[in-house]
């Protein structure tokens, strides 16, 4: 990056109930402050996200705990509160996601995905889905997660 050019914004919006998501969206946050790679980046809870963080943003991670075979609830509700605000002013951001899961994360990776589709947003890795307990080598697939997005957005690949 030279001194001109201005770094790109990734945004992390998660949320984690039990600590396991809180866990590895850490392990996320990690991979995008890796030293080599240059991005702004912002890290909030679902809860504490809304529209002008979309429209800060230049790319996504979203994470999410499974519940019920679906998203978390607070998570639904960012989409909630954010949808119609951002409409037409986020086409095309590339995102990606984490999901820890008890069952086997395809209910809460399928509603996000459509929903994305309905932001126009554009998923750009595999989802990293945690199974059960979280393991050390979950933490280190959440990390690299993250180095990937923020690397991609940083090199102009996303």
């Amino acid at each position: 990056m030279t001194a001109s050019s201005t770094p790109k914004h990734l945004l992390i919006v998660y949320h984690s109930k039990t600590g396991k998501n809180g866990r590895m969206a850490d392990a996320v946050y990690r991979g995008v402050r890796h030293p080599d790679i240059q991005v702004e980046s912002r890290y909030l809870r679902a809860a504490d996200a809304g529209p002008d963080d979309l429209r800060w943003a230049d790319a996504i991670v979203f994470g999410t705990p499974e519940n019920f075979g679906y998203m978390s609830g607070a998570l639904k509700d960012f989409f909630d509160r954010t949808f119609y605000e951002v409409e037409g002013q986020v086409d095309g951001l590339p995102y990606c996601l984490f999901v820890g899961a008890g069952n086997d994360g395809t209910g809460a990776l399928t509603s996000i995905r459509r929903i994305c589709n309905g932001y126009n947003f554009k998923e750009v890795t595999e989802p990293v889905v945690v199974v059960g307990e979280l393991q050390d080598a979950d933490l280190v697939r959440c990390e690299e997660l993250g180095m990937t997005i923020a690397a991609g957005l940083e090199a102009g690949i996303f």
